[in-house]
C-alpha cells in the first residue's frame, strides 16, 4: 500500500526526508562558501581593485608631472626666445652704435684731412705769392728802370713801388672776383 500511496502523491514534490537532507546540505555548503570562499574572492577582488586604482592614480600623477614638465619646458622656451630677442636687439644697438662711431671718426678724419690740406694749400699759396712778389718786383723794377731811365736800386724806394703795384693788382683781382 505504501507503494500505492507513494504513487498517488504528486511526482513533482520530492519526499520530506530529501527536502530536509537537501536543506541541511545547502546550509552547510552555504556556510562553507560564505565563511571561506567569499573572503578569498573578496580579498582577491579588493587587491585587483587597489592595483587598478593605484595604477590609475600613478598614471594620473605621471600625467600631471608630464604636464608640469611640459609647462616648464614651454616657459623656458619662451624665456629663451625673449633672451634671444634681447641679445639680438642689444647686438643691433651695439652695431648701430659702432657704425655711428665709425661714421663720426671718418667725418672727423675727413675734416682733419681737409683742414690740413687747406692749411698746406694756404701755406703753398702764400709761398708762391711771396716768390711771385719777389720775381714780379724785380722784373717790375728792372722794367720801370728801363722805362723811366733811372735806377730803382734803392731798396726802400723799390720796395714801396713794388708793394704799391702789387696792392693795385690785388685790388683789381678782388674787384674782378667780386663782379663774378
Amino acid at each position: 500500500m505504501d507503494l500505492f500511496a507513494a504513487e498517488s502523491q504528486n511526482p513533482l514534490i520530492p519526499p520530506v526526508g530529501e527536502i530536509v537532507v537537501g536543506t541541511i546540505t545547502f546550509a552547510i555548503l552555504a556556510f562553507v562558501v560564505i565563511k571561506f570562499v567569499f573572503p578569498i574572492i573578496e580579498k582577491t577582488f579588493q587587491e585587483r581593485r587597489n592595483a587598478i586604482e593605484g595604477g590609475i592614480e600613478r598614471a594620473e600623477a605621471a600625467q600631471a608631472e608630464a604636464k608640469a614638465a611640459l609647462e616648464q619646458y614651454r616657459a623656458q622656451l619662451a624665456e629663451a626666445r625673449t633672451e634671444a630677442a634681447q641679445i639680438r636687439d642689444a647686438a643691433r644697438a651695439e652695431g648701430q652704435q659702432i657704425l655711428e662711431e665709425l661714421r663720426t671718426q671718418a667725418q672727423e678724419e675727413s675734416a682733419r684731412i681737409v683742414a690740413r690740406g687747406e692749411e698746406q694749400l694756404a701755406a703753398s699759396r702764400q709761398q708762391v705769392v711771396n716768390e711771385l712778389r719777389g720775381q714780379i718786383g724785380s722784373m717790375a723794377v728792372t722794367l720801370a728802370g728801363r722805362v723811366v731811365g733811372e735806377s730803382l736800386e734803392d731798396d726802400a724806394r723799390r720796395r714801396g713801388t713794388v708793394d704799391r703795384f702789387l696792392d693795385e693788382l690785388d685790388a683789381m683781382s678782388s674787384s674782378t672776383q667780386g663782379d663774378r
